[in-house]
């Protein structure tokens, strides 16, 4: 796994707006989810999600490693000990973009609360812009995506559409240990700021621009 020091990428990165960062490659990105130890230990062994975990619930994903961090307190919250990250394509991850309804109601992108209800009752997509966090949870300027996937958009994501799920527990680890010893040597996954082709994602999203 490519790591690069936070400090530095800090320095890279926007300050404001709606961004996805994200580790990404030309045909793939990584996503995370946390997990306890029986549903982790199901999906890195046999590459695909299944055993204890549930397909009939919401499962939400997220392509922001430091916004997982504070979600899951750096792996030590109860069901969310252990850490993965999963790959899919980027096609899919577009395709999810494009489906995407906001949990909350907006004016400025339905005309009715009736119009947004019939939206969100019909995908199976769910989308949230929250705060973005830095390393010790304190909330950013920047909106940090997540996306709740249910039904057989999830049953794609955990089955037939994963390229690969690797278990980064120990890293996790290691690096909420060297935040609490000396935070300026933290380590975390090399990101930057994903755009995507599809210029229906990005309108659906109300992604802010990159320039």
């Amino acid at each position: 796994m490519s790591t690069t020091h936070y400090l530095q990428q800090k320095e890279q990165w926007p300050k404001s707006g709606r961004h996805i960062l994200a580790k990404f490659n030309e045909h793939s990105i990584f996503v995370y989810q946390a997990y306890r130890p029986t549903i982790a230990n199901f999906a890195s062994e046999n590459q695909i999600f299944g055993g204890e975990f549930s397909f009939n619930r919401m499962s939400w994903i997220k392509p922001n490693f430091l916004w997982m961090m504070y979600r899951s307190g750096w792996a030590t919250k109860e069901g969310q000990k252990r850490t993965l990250s999963i790959e899919v394509s980027r096609d899919f991850f577009e395709e999810i973009l494009k489906e995407a309804v906001s949990s909350s109601f907006s004016a400025n992108e339905y005309t009715t609360n009736a119009e947004w209800k019939h939206r969100l009752a019909s995908s199976e997509v769910r989308l949230q812009w929250d705060p973005d966090h830095g390393p010790n949870g304190e909330p950013l300027e920047r909106k940090a995506i997540q996306l709740g996937l249910r039904g057989r958009t999830l049953k794609r994501f955990g089955t037939t559409e994963v390229l690969s799920i690797n278990d980064i527990t120990n890293f996790v680890t290691e690096q909420r240990q060297v935040l609490a010893e000396d935070p300026s040597k933290l380590k975390t996954p090399t990101e930057e700021i994903y755009f995507p082709q599809s210029t229906k994602a990005i309108e659906n999203i109300k992604l802010d621009s990159t320039s």
